[in-house]
């Protein structure tokens, strides 16, 4: 019995045994068309991380998704609570930067390291320009307690707060490193 004899008759068993009765979409037409002229591989796994609620920024190179990162924390510093967690948050992006110069997969961009004290200086800035709102909580809350007067939990050093405020300080899911995977197969296959 050859290969493609042994695939027909494994079809052939689950038509008989009614596997393929009642799918879903039975009768109507498969929304494979992709916009344009585009490319059906390229138009199916657009909707399957759309359906899959990936980010498009998943699909960009690592240096690119650095300098997103450079962009966004010079718009979020200002809503950091400290300067240490400024300059923790920093030093967190710069040593992603630097392991990505060791060893540089993609297009050959250069990402720039990010200077603390020029970002400890926009977060001194931007606390300035509010005195009252980053005096309020301070005041009314004691040590080991938020601004409600509830316990907080213990830092569990610099890296780690009870609420992140930069992405990059965000636990890190499965998600994206299970796409890379998808995505390294698929262009292998093409």
């Amino acid at each position: 019995m050859n290969f493609t004899s042994w695939i027909d008759q494994q079809i052939a068993d689950a038509e008989q045994r009614g596997v393929f009765d009642n799918l879903p979409g039975a009768g109507k037409p498969l929304n494979l068309k992709p916009e344009g002229d585009g490319d059906y591989g390229q138009a199916w796994i657009r909707d399957y991380a759309r359906r899959e609620g990936v980010p498009a920024e998943e699909f960009l190179p690592t240096p690119l998704k650095l300098r997103k990162e450079i962009e966004r924390l010079a718009e979020t510093v200002e809503q950091m609570r400290s300067e240490e967690e400024v300059r923790s948050v920093v030093a967190a992006l710069n040593r992603r930067i630097a392991e990505w110069r060791r060893v540089p997969v993609g297009p050959p961009i250069f990402v720039r390291l990010v200077d603390s004290d020029e970002m400890a200086a926009r977060w001194r800035q931007a606390q300035a320009a509010h005195p009252a709102q980053a005096a309020q909580p301070a005041q009314d809350a004691q040590p080991g307690h938020d601004a409600e007067g509830e316990t907080r939990p213990a830092a569990e050093g610099a890296q780690q707060s009870a609420h992140p405020s930069h992405p990059s300080q965000e636990p890190q899911s499965r998600g994206p490193r299970r796409w890379r995977r998808i995505l390294a197969r698929w262009s292998m296959v093409r």
